[in-house]
């Protein structure tokens, strides 16, 4: 358990697995986010209510959530060799991580931003600010706490997401409990991938609380 090589094997795992989550929670953020905003604006009550992009937005988000990970990931093989040139690995499970991720993103960052009082859109628009002007400094603004709450959830949930995909050989910790653990009954590396999750998970949660904490100007008042 304490051989250099297996250290190492399990250092460069951690490294892969932060990779792969840090990376598609990014990517999955550049394209979430903006869906997330349209969905709100063309809601019923939105600033711009369009029955049939929101239902075309609404049916994609509901259509890929619905999808287990393990095979939407099968699902997106050719696609993600045609990305990356090959369908394993760390940097290739970080498509359907982001596949995965984007719509999931899309409902969280819709679910904050439809919690703004409309009362505070409404005094905006009457100032006569557009509707980016009301995007960046209303709806941002005043759901900046439940859109980072949100953004530290997914995290934890990509997490969790790019461990299951070492059963098809997407590398890092995942990977090396399933070949060492499951494959070769070596128990102890299984412990010990399992604890490095587990700590890898709590110290995002716990600093992404502690930072959502420090913007909620509520709790100064």
């Amino acid at each position: 358990m304490f051989d250099p090589k297996v250290a190492e094997m399990l250092l460069i795992g951690t490294k892969d697995t932060l990779y792969m989550t840090l990376v598609s929670t990014l990517f999955g953020y550049l394209l979430g986010l903006p869906f997330g905003v349209i969905l709100n604006l063309t809601r019923k009550n939105g600033l711009h209510p369009n029955k049939i992009v929101y239902g075309i937005g609404d049916f994609i988000c509901n259509i890929v959530r619905s999808i287990p990970f393990l095979i939407l990931l099968i699902l997106l093989i050719p696609f993600t060799r045609f990305i990356v040139g090959k369908s394993y690995g760390s940097t290739a499970t970080i498509v359907p991580l982001v596949v995965c991720s984007a719509p999931y993103i899309a409902r969280i960052v819709e679910s904050s931003l439809n919690e703004v009082d409309e009362g505070v859109v409404e005094a905006a628009k009457a100032m006569g600010a557009s509707t980016l002007q009301i995007i960046f400094k209303v709806l941002f603004v005043e759901a900046r706490v439940s859109l980072f709450t949100g953004a530290v959830i997914t995290t934890g949930l990509l997490l969790g997401y790019s461990a299951m995909s070492g059963t098809v050989g997407g590398g890092g910790l995942g990977d090396i409990a399933v070949r060492y653990g499951y494959y070769r009954w070596q128990a102890d590396i299984m412990v010990v991938t399992v604890l490095l999750l587990i700590v890898i998970f709590q110290v995002i949660q716990n600093l992404g609380m502690y930072f959502s904490g420090r913007l909620d100007h509520r709790k100064k008042r």
